[in-house]
């Protein structure tokens, strides 16, 4: 992987996942929500089945998802590790503006 893209998914993925959790967060009004559904969308961007195996063959599709995991290479960890800390810094941004006196709606 060359080194400008592994920056730019970086950077995209945290700002992605900022985005989204921060949205979530403010219309939801639960500040760890996407902390929680985190883990469920790196299971759909790592598998490459449909989603419905996942209800026809869950010991199946679990164990193939899980097996794409442990194969993943550090770029791919460190990228969907980056989408991870954009959701935690969105969650944090939440509660310090709640804090403060910001009201979502």
């Amino acid at each position: 992987m060359d080194i400008v893209q592994f920056a730019v998914s970086i950077l995209l993925f945290f700002v992605l996942f900022f985005g989204i959790s921060f949205l979530l967060n403010m219309v939801l009004r639960m500040s760890w929500f996407m902390l929680f559904v985190f883990p469920l969308i790196v299971l759909l961007i790592v598998d490459d089945f449909p989603l419905n195996r996942y209800f026809r063959e869950p010991v199946g599709a679990l164990s193939d998802v899980w097996s794409s995991i442990l194969s993943l290479s550090v770029f791919d960890i460190i990228i969907l590790l980056s989408g991870f800390l954009g959701t935690l810094a969105a969650g944090i941004v939440i509660r310090l503006l709640r804090k403060n006196g910001y009201q979502m709606f």
